[in-house]
């Protein structure tokens, strides 16, 4: 006989909520005082302020500043309890959840269901490229490509032969959006001003910063005049731009690409990599979208209705990173809007509203900013663009807005202006755990049988199939 299903006692309308990021999260916060009962579940103890992981990387801030505890968050709303697992199936016919929780699996069932998953890197097909270019969507991507940053340095100073110092002091980042262009400006900075003095052997001002995209310019959908204005930015602190420029390997010494306008093949010698070219979805958007009936597109986002649901089950809503409305795209606003927008149509139905009068969601573009350098950024709000010292400000306060927690914003504030006002960046401590972390998955994921693998890994590599 099977397990009957979990659900909180009371018998109150049940929501489950998958994921704590941005949408996750807001979704839980604004059902705060409705007449529902709330399980939210993720993988990760925290709710991550993804925008800021760069940050991470390159020791402006610690992990604790922006990934603060979520049980913290929500201690004090009293219709909402966490479980830490990773969600491995979703019935929507029985209209259930399969969680593995540590060493047990459990089943729950909800009422209302709100995937908020989010995304994770894509390489095109190409995940071999994952080894030696990590992409940074977590904390521990953010730590692994601090270690990596860091050990290029420490390797230099190690090292006899110019040729492959040269190499060491390469660093190759692929996909000029936002991430993209904000890590190579840390980088910059780190080479020029954090490390200046450092190292005895070699200068650190030596090293090479180059920004791989295939589009024909920097920060695309921030327009042609930001995009010059963000390109020369990064060009006048050191980086090198190589637009049309399509990547076709990346091994444990280089990085190869085609250029697309003249068609010639071209080789980067380069020890540390990093990939922020592309996402996708996570992929238990395709496991529902199969039982609904929809297909997922290229990223693996899921199309959804006017309303966030998906097909005709107006109890299932897929929302941020994973859904595809309207050509919207995988930002923060769009998790936090879409969040609040189905918490209030889950609220209104459990107090007897039906579900056929919800109102379309409206999505308000509250705008897109890059920072590019100390005291210059890159800011496009509607018709409105801004650039440099004052887009930088707008930068920082909207930044400082968005962290969770009183102690986290300031302590954000006083890193940043430390870190504008002299060279110190105080948190580029590493570990061997953090160096090899990527090496040791890669080799376990090599051992394990396909009915072992996780979900994500085993439908990701279906998909590509």
């Amino acid at each position: 006989m099977s397990e009957t299903p979990f659900r909180p006692e009371g018998g109150r309308h049940h929501v489950v909520v998958i994921g704590s990021g941005f949408g996750g999260l807001f979704a839980v916060q604004n059902l705060k005082d409705a007449n529902v009962d709330i399980t939210l579940i993720d993988r990760t103890n925290h709710h991550l302020f993804q925008p800021l992981l760069y940050q991470v990387a390159t020791g402006i801030l610690s992990s604790g500043e922006i990934a603060p505890s979520t049980r913290q968050i929500l201690a004090k709303q009293e219709n909402v309890g966490v479980l830490k697992g990773e969600v491995t199936d979703i019935n929507v016919t029985e209209k259930t959840v399969t969680a593995q929780l540590g060493d047990f699996e459990k089943v729950i069932s909800y009422d209302s269901l709100v995937v908020a998953a989010g995304a994770g890197q894509s390489y095109f097909g190409n995940d071999h490229f994952a080894q030696y270019a990590p992409g940074m969507k977590s904390l521990d991507d953010a730590l692994e490509l601090r270690a990596r940053i860091i050990g290029a340095f420490e390797r230099a100073e190690l090292c006899e032969d110019p040729a492959e110092r040269e190499r060491l002091l390469t660093f190759v980042i692929v996909g000029a959006g936002p991430t993209g262009v904000e890590l190579a400006g840390q980088v910059a900075e780190m080479a020029h001003r954090t490390l200046a003095g450092a190292f005895r052997r070699f200068n650190p001002s030596s090293a090479k910063i180059i920004l791989l995209d295939g589009a024909p310019q920097v920060l695309p959908p921030f327009g042609k005049r930001l995009g010059r204005n963000a390109q020369r930015s990064l060009e006048k602190i050191g980086v090198t731009v190589k637009l049309n420029a399509i990547v076709t390997d990346v091994t444990e010494d280089s990085v190869s690409y085609k250029d697309t306008t003249t068609g010639e093949s071209h080789t980067l010698d380069a020890y540390c990599k990093i990939w922020s070219a592309g996402v996708a979805a996570s992929p238990l958007g395709a496991l529902i979208a199969e039982q609904l009936g929809v297909e997922v597109d290229r990223a693996g986002r899921v199309p959804v209705n006017s309303d966030l649901s998906v097909a005709d089950d107006k109890n299932v809503f897929v929302i941020g990173d994973m859904m595809n409305y309207n050509g919207l795209p995988g930002v923060a606003q769009v998790a936090i809007q879409g969040g609040e927008y189905v918490a209030e149509q889950i609220a209104a139905e459990a107090e007897g509203r039906p579900n056929t009068e919800r109102p379309e969601f409206e999505y308000y573009d509250k705008g897109s900013m890059a920072t590019v350098s100390r005291f210059n950024a890159v800011v496009k709000m509607g018709n409105v663009e801004i650039t440099g010292f004052f887009g930088w400000v707008l930068w920082l306060i909207v930044h400082v807005m968005f962290l969770v927690g009183f102690r986290n914003r300031l302590t954000a504030a006083i890193s940043w202006g430390i870190n504008a006002l002299s060279r110190k960046r105080w948190h580029l401590a590493t570990t061997r755990q953090q160096m090899h972390s990527r090496t040791a998955l890669q080799k376990l994921s090599e051992l394990v049988t396909e009915e072992a693998k996780p979900i994500e890994l085993r439908e990701t590599e279906r998909f590509k199939k």
